[in-house]
């Protein structure tokens, strides 16, 4: 009698559990978590994947202020927060010449001079390692001249 008790109660309990895991993975499947950003993680990446000739004229230095620069772009946009729900209500376009612009004021507001194409090399290259780990979507085409 003992051991049929003991047989119901640890099929209960596998039952309680199948129920559990099958629950979450229908809603993971519906909404999955969002990614998550690691600061180090990405400058480690974009390093090893910045282009030759990129990497030839940037310091790991450089490298970084850039994408703290990239980082304060992001929040300023309201699409940095780490898995939090973002600012804005729609789509959001990051990149391009506006980013590159406000990376290379602030660079010069601390007393660092990089080249747009220094910039672009390390922000198409951040912009990559989004993409890898799902953080941003594809890239937006252009907008029709006007």
């Amino acid at each position: 009698m003992a051991l049929i008790v003991g047989f119901l109660a640890v099929g209960l309990v596998v039952a309680i559990a199948a129920v559990l895991v099958i629950r979450e993975a229908g809603r993971i499947a519906k909404q999955p978590p969002p990614a998550l950003f690691d600061v180090e993680e990405s400058y480690e990446w974009v390093v090893a994947h910045l282009p030759d000739d990129v990497a030839a004229t940037l310091t790991p230095d450089d490298v970084h202020r850039i994408l703290e620069f990239q980082l304060e772009y992001f929040e300023r946009k309201g699409v940095a927060g780490n898995g939090a729900e973002g600012k804005s209500t729609g789509p959001v376009v990051i990149g391009g010449a506006e980013a590159v612009a406000y990376i290379l004021e602030r660079a010069a507001d601390t007393g660092e001079a990089y080249l747009p194409e220094q910039v672009y090399g390390v922000i198409d290259t951040q912009l990559s390692f989004l993409r890898s780990i799902g953080a941003i979507g594809p890239q937006a085409d252009e907008p029709p001249p006007a």
